[in-house]
Order: C-alpha cells, then sequence, then structure tokens
C-alpha cells in the first residue's frame, strides 16, 4: 500500500513537472523525434519529472509483487485526484462541470472495481504464456499507435476545434497499458532464484523488450500530446485506460481469477463498463473562443 501511494504521489509530480517544462517550450511533433528529445532534454525541469515517473515505474515493481493486478490498479487511479489538484495549482488549470462529473464518475467505476476485490481468495500470480502476452500486446500497440496518428491528422485540419485530448490519452494509454503488464512480467522474473538466473530468465522473456518499444515511443507521443492538452485532462484519461487494459486484460492473462461471488462479480463488470462508457461520452473539443460580436466584424474594413 505504502509503495502504491508513493508510485500515485510521484506519477503526478512528474506528469505536472513534464508539462510546465513542455510550455515553455517550442511545439514539439512526433514527426521530429530527435528535435523532440533535444528540446526536452535540455530542460532541468523535464528532467526532474521524468526522474520522478522513473521512480514511479520502481515502486510500481514492488506493489505488483504483492498485490493482485486489479487491486493494485484501484490503488493506482486514486492518484488522479492529486494530479487535478496539482494541475490547478502549479499549471493554473480548471476542467468544467461536465469534466469534473465524468473524472468523479471514473474514479466510482473504479471504487466500484476495488470493492469487488477479496483478499481471502484473490491471489498474486507469477508468470504468463508469453504466446498470450504478445497476442494481448501487439494488436494493443497497433492499434495505439493508430489511434494517436489518426488524432494527429484530424488535428491538422485547419479549421477543425481544438481538441481535449481524450483520443490522445486513449491512445497513450493502450501503450502505458501494455507497458504495465510488461511491468508485471518483470516483477514475476526477478522472483527467480539467483541474480543471473532472474536475468537469463528476463532476457527470454518479450518483456523487456515490449518496455523499450513502450518507452521509445510512449515518450514521445506522451510529450508531444501533454504539450497540445491540458495534464488535468489527458493524464486521469490514460491513467483510467492503463488501468482498465492492465485490470481486465492482465488478470485474464496472467490467470488471476475473476470473483466467484455473483455480487464481487457484479460490481468489477459493472465499474469497467461505467468506465467506458464514461470514456466515449467526454467532450473530444474544447470550447471555442469567443467569437467577436457581429457589428465589429461589419465594421472592419476588407
Amino acid at each position: 500500500m505504502a509503495a502504491a501511494l508513493m508510485a500515485n504521489t510521484l506519477y503526478s509530480i512528474g506528469f505536472v513537472l513534464e508539462k510546465r517544462a513542455l510550455t515553455s517550450l517550442p511545439e514539439v511533433s512526433i514527426r521530429q523525434p530527435a528535435r523532440l528529445l533535444r528540446l526536452v532534454l535540455g530542460s532541468p525541469l523535464w528532467i526532474g519529472g521524468s526522474l520522478a515517473l522513473a521512480a514511479g515505474f520502481g515502486a510500481q515493481l514492488i506493489v505488483y509483487r504483492t498485490l493482485p493486478i486489479a487491486a493494485a490498479q484501484g490503488i493506482f487511479v486514486s492518484g488522479l485526484v492529486l494530479l487535478v489538484l496539482l494541475s490547478a495549482r502549479l499549471l493554473g488549470e480548471e476542467t468544467t462541470g461536465r469534466e469534473r462529473y465524468a473524472l468523479g464518475a471514473i474514479l466510482g467505476a473504479l471504487l466500484m472495481v476495488v470493492l469487488s476485490l477479496d483478499e481471502r481468495a484473490d491471489t498474486v500470480s507469477q508468470a504468463a504464456p508469453y504466446p498470450l502476452i504478445l497476442l494481448v500486446c501487439v494488436p494493443s500497440l497497433a492499434a495505439g499507435v493508430w489511434l494517436y496518428g489518426s488524432a494527429e491528422r484530424r488535428a491538422r485540419h485547419r479549421h477543425r476545434m481544438p481538441t481535449t485530448g481524450v483520443e490522445y490519452g486513449v491512445a497513450v494509454g493502450l501503450l502505458y497499458g501494455v507497458s504495465s503488464l510488461a511491468i508485471k512480467g518483470v516483477s514475476s522474473c526477478l522472483t527467480s532464484s539467483g541474480l543471473g538466473g532472474a536475468v537469463v530468465g528476463l532476457l527470454k522473456s518479450p518483456y523487456p523488450y515490449l518496455l523499450l518499444f513502450t518507452g521509445a515511443f510512449g515518450l514521445v507521443m506522451s510529450q508531444a500530446a501533454l504539450q497540445r492538452c491540458r495534464a488535468s485532462l489527458i493524464v486521469p484519461v490514460c491513467t483510467t485506460v492503463t488501468c482498465l487494459f492492465t485490470a481486465v486484460l492482465g488478470t485474464l492473462s496472467f490467470g488471476e481469477a475473476l470473483p466467484h461471488d455473483p455480487l464481487r462479480l457484479a460490481l468489477r463488470l459493472a465499474g469497467t463498463a461505467l468506465a467506458v462508457s464514461v470514456l466515449l461520452s467526454m467532450p473530444k473539443h474544447d470550447q471555442s473562443p469567443a467569437q467577436p460580436p457581429i457589428g465589429a466584424k461589419e465594421l472592419t474594413p476588407p
């Protein structure tokens, strides 16, 4: 529990520091990854944020060795409250009423998932079949990259309304969901007896290579999206997708049984369905800036 709360704090601080650093940098793009890396690595504030996120990953390894996947996701998502508070305080971001209701519903949905847990019956799995992991992760990575590219193409339309970042958040959330499964797999490999056996077993698994892919693509995609959109919206969407992806597909992939009690099973399924429906109903565009009065337009010479 302490490691999970520490991971929440580190993630929230890391995202806010990176967002604050990106606001003072020139516009970055996934089409110029080398330029993006050069700009962010030249910012001490961004480096501090990335170090906080890396420390959060380390705390996440501890969590996955001691808690079931679904339980861990329920605790991780509680960090959204701290993130929204930090975004409002340090970034001056304000969420709309509709977005606050949506975030509240997401927290309620994931609380239902947490209530479906039973520490007496839930078990912490240690391994998953590699073909099954690849069957889950590879299509998810392809879907995330495709969705991000689709959002980029639509955003380049000249007269398109400003996006809130929901599509970006879902795309990056899929990549981070795969990364979360890979971290779970790494934690299972580290339980092997002896350092040499653990390293050999890790290198034979797909987990380090999935982490390399999601780390490289996730870094470029998340920074470009974070610069364009509000952290107080894109990060909660990304976190929700990551948590749902990991809780549902991770539970199935690693063989952690679903609740046998009908009430707990209903809570878990209903919570998952509610979170997905809220994501689909969230606004896709920010409100367009106020237009000048018609009279002012008529008096403006051509």
